[in-house]
């Protein structure tokens, strides 16, 4: 049988040992306990503990040490073998082997090199009962070659190109580490568009201007030496458009130049070559797969694996997604992986196709054996591997086919069979396990040993625990074979069973729960076929230390006497100590304290001995303690009670700490006079937010503890404040920090969305938790995404620091599920929500069908369309936009821009109404679908026109050439006629002096006419005038005039009269304010005195002497009016000398004809052109506007009628 034999332990107090001691004693070679004495005659085979590793690098620079450690009994000699043959140290001056060991140490600082003790090492450790051999030990230096010195010709290439810029570091050992630096160390930066592959080669997609450089340095660092060697500077430069001569620039434009030197392009792969490749990796390494491609946008890589998913917790990806990394690579890995390399000008793949293969591991290594003569065992020896391993045995570091026979091994492949063995058996068998990928060599002895049982427990040890605590009574055993072990209590008990009791495999015995009844003689007994060995143990129950009367909280006055309890039971076998401390801190050494029995005594207290005091009874086995809290007051006499605030609590201290939960306890502060109602408990996170307090519970005003809940990994402070009815006190101060143990989040982010940027992406938000609500460190979000309508199983990324994750190469518009789980170094957060959202829209692909056009009438018409399939749409659909515009007029059509309106139909509308056109217009319109993105191509042009309409008032009318029976009206067409016009309509009415209207009179114009005349009119009449056009619409807005004809009356000379104008003016419709009326009454009152004043003098002096005034125009000098005698003197024209203004009323020959009558209107009128104004009118003369202005020389002074002086104002 397989002996398993269990170390000897120190033994430890039973009340303090952990319940763990001596449970697990599994180790990688069963050894003989280390008791002296039984060393001094137990045998044991030898066991390699050190080695050095199979693939020894080592430093060329340093001593070669070669380690070789073991073990056994008697201890071990030791032997080297190199490259196979036997290695003589003693030899060699620069070798020596480490006393007590086999390590060898060659001595190559002082002489020598490295490369002379280049090979392969193996070490034997032999003693009489075997030989333990280490693995093969390839001791090779390590290498840190230089660069081969070479001339690098600068690069010059275009911009858009690609480019490879070749590293090639020289062969080191081991392979150096390549990154790319300039002059100044400073790494390149790398992008998607520029990055190192795995060989160390920098590559370029497409080449920039910012890309010129002249120190482009490929750098390989030997880390095993920590030397760094650098390649010549490679110089590039990338030329550009600007740079190119004018000759150049002359031949080509801009957009060949371009088309050129920038051309867009599709995808190639810069590495690896051709659409397939293989690649082998072994188990457990890293799998490393890289894509490089070339192309005008960079292009973007994507992996995927045929016919399976990529391993979700093993796969990460590296250089831009450039390069896929598997860990921890399995057989299951094997297969075929796809990169893809796309741009928006297409897109390429290449198929790597993946052997995992395996050098050997174990699945089950040989274990030592340790057994009694005569009895069986077998060594197992199994391995696993691609391809799988050879397996062959050696015994004493030969192989067994021609090793010495042994009659009690059988070999059966993995298997070593052992049947009878005797003390000759004992022997170090090796397993050696290889492929083409390597070796496992493991050394496994038997040892074959005839021992009857030992006991090494001392014995009559006694055990001391408290009740209700466990109990471990120890049993360390040794024997071959293996001893069975048996617990009796008294001395005729009967074995203990595990119903009660729990009996370990190394012989301890447990009592889980110790009481009075468990105390007695305990008996360990051993048996095994060579014998039997027996040990006694006692076990003593005692029972717990309590603090029956606890000290209790004080309030004393200065310079009295305070006293504190501290009366304390115990097992009357054990003998306490009692020790007090103020502040967890040894008492003052001052006299005023005393201790008495079960006392502390402080006399002539003073404001230092507020604090806390504790009472620690201490025994050999357990110990207790309990605190109270010493509050110094001022002495009498109390001062009359002052209501206030309570004032802070103080001495907060955290108890029972827990998980999730911890008590905090306090002593409140003077209330003031005002009893304390409550207590207010606040927080502080240390951690995530230090320096801001939250609210955490309330308490009642007489609680002194709270037991307060807590979350994970929180460094919590605590204050409290009290409250009373005059108000809140300030905070105490702070508590000591409790940080909490973390846990998983129990939350997840919130305010998911997924949203796509692109049309080939996915934007995955959310709201990140707090530092608070993190729960531990390492704080992660497992973002997972799948198609919505698809099969696909979930895709996973764990990401940190970010609220937003972009899924890229998502088909355009495609709805996903989406689910973001927290995570941190613990575990997860429950599982999350899945929202839905959408990958990136894109324009829509279809304009809509079917478009109709309905006229409804001249200025509005109804579009109906077919809706665009929801496929087509690929975005959310936001509605239809319609674009129309009117035809140009000719006048108009050289204009680049039309003018064009847009109306927007939200949602799926399939109709809708143009409002606001023009009548009789010619108008073009095409509809398109509107999307997140844009919008989608227009339809196909509708055109349709609108019917005539009702045209627009006339765009102006004048009355000209007024006379004493007719008036003459010009007009502008209307400057929107909305049709062809038929006709315009003229309605005219008289106005008389009291602004009643006459009787109306309507006449038709011809619609060709811009000028008509009306005859037949009174003469000194006003009219009003309503004028419009009319299509066959009907008729449009009018515009209205009023206008006098000239007036008939006589005893006014004709030069003036003929200078003078009829008055036609437009209605102005302030005439009907109050202000204008006002004004014009104060006017008109002014010229009716003014026509008193001067009837009055006419009917003193009679008519103007014309003879004289003409005469007085000789003389140069100005005639000024007369005061004295209130007549009005002879005229003279002021502005003789100057120049005439357009408009003037004066003739341009300055003279005045004289007919026949001084006072005839008419004759003056009609008789001399030359006294009319440049159109020919009399507006002028009577014109309100004319009466501002100063008289002339040549006008009447007789006095007008009341009827013209108004008129002329109107």
């Amino acid at each position: 049988m397989q002996l398993k034999i269990m170390p000897k332990k120190k033994r430890l107090s039973a009340g303090r040992v952990p319940l763990i001691l001596f449970l697990c004693q599994m180790i990688s070679a069963l050894e003989v306990p280390l008791d002296p004495k039984l060393l001094e005659d137990l045998l044991q085979p030898p066991t390699i503990t050190q080695q050095s590793p199979k693939d020894y690098i080592i430093d060329p620079r340093e001593n070669i040490v070669i380690q070789c450690e073991a073990k056994g009994k008697p201890p071990p000699s030791f032997s080297w073998t190199r490259n196979g043959t036997h290695f003589d140290i003693d030899k060699d001056p620069l070798v020596t082997m480490k006393p007590g060991s086999g390590t060898l140490i060659i001595n190559i600082m002082s002489e020598g090199k490295a490369e002379t003790y280049e090979g392969v090492y193996q070490c034997t450790a032999r003693n009489e009962r075997g030989a333990a051999i280490s693995n093969n030990i390839v001791v090779r230096p390590s290498r840190s070659p230089l660069w081969t010195k070479e001339k690098l010709e600068p690069i010059i290439l275009r911009n858009g190109q690609s480019l490879v810029l070749p590293c090639r570091p020289p062969v080191g050992l081991p392979p150096p580490i390549i990154f790319w630096m300039d002059n100044s160390f400073q790494r390149l930066p790398q992008s998607e568009r520029v990055s190192q592959g795995l060989n160390g080669d920098l590559y370029f997609s497409n080449v920039l201007p910012e890309d010129t450089r002249e120190d482009y340095i490929c750098y390989a660092r030997f880390n095993h030496t920590q030397t760094i060697q650098q390649k010549q500077p490679i110089s590039v430069k990338v030329i550009s458009v600007d740079e190119l001569n004018d000759t150049i620039a002359a031949n080509l434009s801009d957009t060949e130049f371009y088309t050129k030197s920038s051309r867009e392009r599709p995808p190639t792969f810069l590495t690896p070559e051709g659409n397939a490749s293989n690649k082998e990796e072994l188990r457990g390494n890293v799998l490393s797969l890289e894509c490089i491609a070339e192309g005008l946008p960079t292009p973007i890589i994507y992996w995927i694996k045929e016919d399976g998913i990529l391993p979700i917790n093993r796969t990460f990806y590296k250089n831009f997604k450039k390069t896929l990394q598997i860990i921890h690579v399995s057989e299951a890995d094997s297969g075929n992986y796809q990169c893809i390399a796309k741009n928006a000008l297409g897109a390429i793949h290449h198929t790597i196709s993946v052997t995992v293969k395996a050098a050997p591991y174990w699945i089950m290594a040989p274990q030592n054996l340790v057994l009694s003569p005569g009895e069986d065992g077998t060594l197992i020896c199994r391995a696993n591997g691609k391809p799988k391993p050879r397996i062959s045995w050696l015994t004493n570091g030969v192989p067994v086919e021609i090793a010495p026979d042994d009659p009690s091994r059988k070999i059966d492949g993995d298997t070593i069979i052992f049947s009878n063995v005797q003390e000759r058996s004992s022997a170090v068998y090796q397993c050696n396990a290889s492929n083409e990928y390597g070796y496992l060599l493991a050394n496994a002895f038997v040892n074959v040993l005839a021992e009857p049982p030992r006991i090494l427990t001392p014995t009559h040890t006694l055990y001391q625990v408290i009740a209700n605590r466990p109990a471990l009574l120890d049993c360390a055993f040794f024997g071959s074979p293996l001893p069975t072990i048996e617990w009796f209590k008294g001395a005729k008990g009967s074995a203990l069973h595990e119903d009660i009791y729990v009996l370990h495999e190394n012989g301890t015995l447990e009592i889980p729960v110790a009481q009075k009844d468990s105390t007695g003689t305990y008996t360990c007994v051993a048996r095994n076929k060579l014998g039997m060995a027996k040990n006694e143990v006692h076990l003593e129950i005692k029972d717990p230390t309590r603090i029956i009367k606890q000290p209790e909280y004080a309030v004393v006055q200065r310079g009295n006497t305070v006293s504190f309890e501290c009366e304390v039971k115990h097992d009357h076998t054990l003998i306490p100590t009692v020790i007090w401390l103020k502040d967890n801190s040894e008492l003052p050494s001052d006299e005023r304290f005393t201790i008495d029995k079960d006392h502390l005594v402080i006399a002539d207290v003073s404001d230092d001995d507020s604090g806390t005091y504790t009472c620690v009874a201490n025994t050999t086995l357990d110990n207790v303690s309990a605190s109270a809290v010493l509050s110094v007051v001022a002495p009498t006499p109390t001062p009359a009670p002052v209501y206030d605030v309570p004032n802070p609590p103080f001495d907060l201290e955290l108890t029972n700490p827990l998980d999730k939960s911890v008590q905090l306890s306090w002593t409140p502060g003077d209330d003031n006079n005002s009893p304390i109602t409550k207590f207010i408990i606040e927080y502080e996170d240390t951690m995530h937010e230090a320096g801001l307090w939250h609210h955490h519970a309330e308490v009642s005003g007489t609680q002194t503890t709270a037991q307060l809940k807590l979350s994970p990994y929180v460094n919590y402070s605590f204050r409290v404040m009290a409250e009373n009815s005059i108000g809140r006190s300030l905070p105490s101060e702070a508590s000591e920090q409790y940080l909490t143990k973390a846990a998983e989040p129990d939350k997840n982010p919130t305010a998911v969305e997924g949203l796509g940027s692109e049309p080939d992406n996915l934007v995955i938000t959310w709201k990140p938790l707090n530092g608070f609500e993190s729960n531990g460190p390492g704080l992660q979000y497992k973002v997972s995404w799948r198609q919505k309508d698809g099969d696909d199983e979930w895709t996973s990324v764990v990401v940190a620091n970010v609220s937003k994750y972009i899924v890229s190469g998502t088909p355009t518009f495609v709805p996903y599920l989406i689910k973001v789980q927290a995570l941190n170094d613990v575990g997860f957060a429950p599982e999350p929500a899945v929202v839905m959202g959408h990958s990136g829209e894109d324009l829509p692909m279809v304009a809509p069908g079917n478009v109709r056009v309905t006229v409804v009438n001249s200025t509005l018409a109804e579009v109906h369309w077919d809706p665009v399939p929801l496929k087509s749409i690929r975005g959310h659909l936001q509605g239809y936009r319609i674009y129309y515009w009117k035809a140009q007029s000719p006048s108009k059509r050289n204009r680049r821009h039309i003018e064009k309106k847009i109306l927007t139909f939200q949602g799926s509308k399939t109709h809708g109404m143009l409002p606001g056109l023009e009548p009789f217009s010619h108008y073009t319109l095409n509809v398109r679908v509107v999307n997140g993105k844009g919008e989608g191509p227009a339809s196909a042009d509708q055109v349709f026109n609108t019917p005539e309409g009702v045209p627009s008032a006339p765009s102006s009318l004048k009355i000209v050439n007024p006379t004493l029976d007719s008036l003459t009206l010009e007009w502008d067409p209307p400057s929107h006629p909305n049709g062809i016009l038929t006709e315009y309509t003229l309605k005219y009415q008289p106005i008389n002096s009291t602004h009643e209207l006459g009787p109306l009179v309507d006449l038709k114009i011809p619609a060709n006419k811009t000028r008509w005349t009306l005859k037949n009119l009174n003469f000194s009449t006003r009219y009003k005038f309503y004028f419009y056009a009319q299509t066959s619409a009907g008729s449009g807005s009018q515009i209205t005039e009023e206008a006098v004809t000239t007036v008939d009356e006589a005893g006014i000379p004709p030069p003036d009269v003929g200078a003078g104008k009829a008055m036609a003016s437009r209605q102005v419709d302030i005439a009907t304010q109050g202000w204008f009326i006002g004004l014009m009454c104060a006017v008109a009152l002014l010229i009716l005195i003014l026509l008193i004043v001067c009837f009055i003098r006419r009917n003193k002096g009679g008519k103007y002497p014309v003879k004289e005034k003409e005469d007085a125009r000789a003389d140069p000098e100005i005639q000024p009016m007369k005061e004295d005698d209130g007549t009005f003197g002879e005229y003279s024209d002021a502005e003789d000398h100057k120049p005439l203004k357009k408009g003037s009323r004066t003739p341009s020959d300055r003279t005045v004809k004289k007919e026949d009558s001084d006072d005839s209107l008419v004759d003056y009128g009609e008789g001399v052109n030359g006294q009319f104004n440049e159109d020919g009118s009399f507006i002028g003369q009577y014109s309100g506007k004319k009466e501002k202005e100063p008289a002339e020389g040549n006008e009447s002074s007789e006095a007008p009628s009341p009827v013209n002086a108004m008129n002329s104002f109107v």
